[in-house]
């Protein structure tokens, strides 16, 4: 009878209170003190709620504008698919990236800086989606998106860029719509062209998992009640949240690229990425698994050493594919 290896997990100390980092902590302590006095975001239409993250109102500090960014459109299902190209003059791949925001905020040109440094450490050009956003346009339009742009990628990538080593990710929102492309290339394509997922704190069930339910660390940027609006915006009412479309957890992962996971232990979604790093690995695929102490939602969008670290991670994952 052949033997099986345990698969290896988290050292389980990463999520005791004294594993975290005081610069974390105090990260921590201010975005709850901000959130706290904030009003409630539920109270505004979306539109408002976004005009007000362009003016750098919102929690997440404002990123700028990258000086060679070019924006083209692509055909999508529903009409143009805008996308925002960073790009070095011989790229060594390409970095499909997809935004976060709950389906329904942000936007393609919010992560220049990040794209930026992504540029210069692994001479890739980046590529990010302007998918429609809920409730204006819910699902299935912001996927239908990513699928065309992966399309796009696929068919143009090599002739426009020099290459065909491709990478897809994102953070929240753009993880779960990267985990979700992939699976609709290659069910719906036959194609399995990506080296690798870079997947930050995805939200993977949308019918919540535990943590997402249970979370109680105050206003620490994602709550239960916020991913409940999220997805509430976000799916009609007659879609099945366990549909794979929907939450990629419950779907088909054979054949999927090597993934690096990321969340931190004080995020609501830290089961998501949990549950799926060992499905994606019991189906035979690659993934990592990063759990990083104390961090909030997306946390590496913020100045601390841990962000830092987090991001040396991801570019470790990408040179080495």
């Amino acid at each position: 009878m052949k033997r099986f290896k345990p698969m290896p997990f988290a050292d389980p100390t990463v999520f005791s209170d004294e594993a975290v980092a005081p610069a974390t902590s105090a990260l921590n302590a201010d975005i709850i003190a901000k959130m706290t006095a904030l009003p409630d975001l539920w109270a505004f239409p979306p539109e408002l709620v976004r005009e007000s993250r362009r003016q750098g109102k919102g929690i997440f500090p404002l990123q700028g504008k990258s000086p060679r960014a070019v924006v083209i459109e692509i055909e999508g299902r529903q009409g143009k698919v805008p996308v925002r190209i960073i790009a070095p003059d011989k790229p060594s791949g390409v970095y499909m990236h997809i935004h976060g925001g709950g389906w329904m905020f942000n936007q393609s040109d919010f992560q220049d800086d990040t794209l930026e440094k992504i540029v210069a450490a692994t001479g890739m050009a980046c590529i990010s989606v302007e998918y429609r956003l809920a409730p204006e346009d819910p699902f299935p339009a912001g996927p239908d998106d990513c699928e065309a742009a992966a399309l796009w990628l696929i068919g143009e990538g090599a002739r426009r860029f020099g290459t065909d080593r491709f990478f897809i990710g994102g953070e929240s929102a753009g993880a779960t719509l990267s985990a979700v492309t992939l699976q609709r290339l290659r069910d719906r394509h036959g194609l399995t062209p990506f080296r690798g997922a870079n997947l930050i704190a995805g939200c993977y069930d949308l019918g919540m998992t535990p943590s997402a339910r249970t979370f109680n660390r105050g206003k620490l940027i994602l709550t239960p009640r916020d991913i409940a609006l999220f997805v509430r915006a976000y799916v009609p009412g007659t879609v099945d949240l366990r549909s794979p479309d929907v939450s990629p957890l419950y779907g088909d992962l054979k054949g999927m690229p090597p993934a690096l996971l990321s969340v931190g232990t004080y995020d609501a979604l830290v089961d998501d990425s949990v549950f799926m790093a060992g499905r994606w690995q019991a189906a035979g695929s690659e993934a990592s698994l990063t759990l990083w102490p104390g961090g909030c939602h997306v946390f590496q969008g913020f100045d601390i050493p841990m962000a830092h670290e987090a991001f040396a991670t991801e570019i470790a994952f990408f040179n080495g594919h």
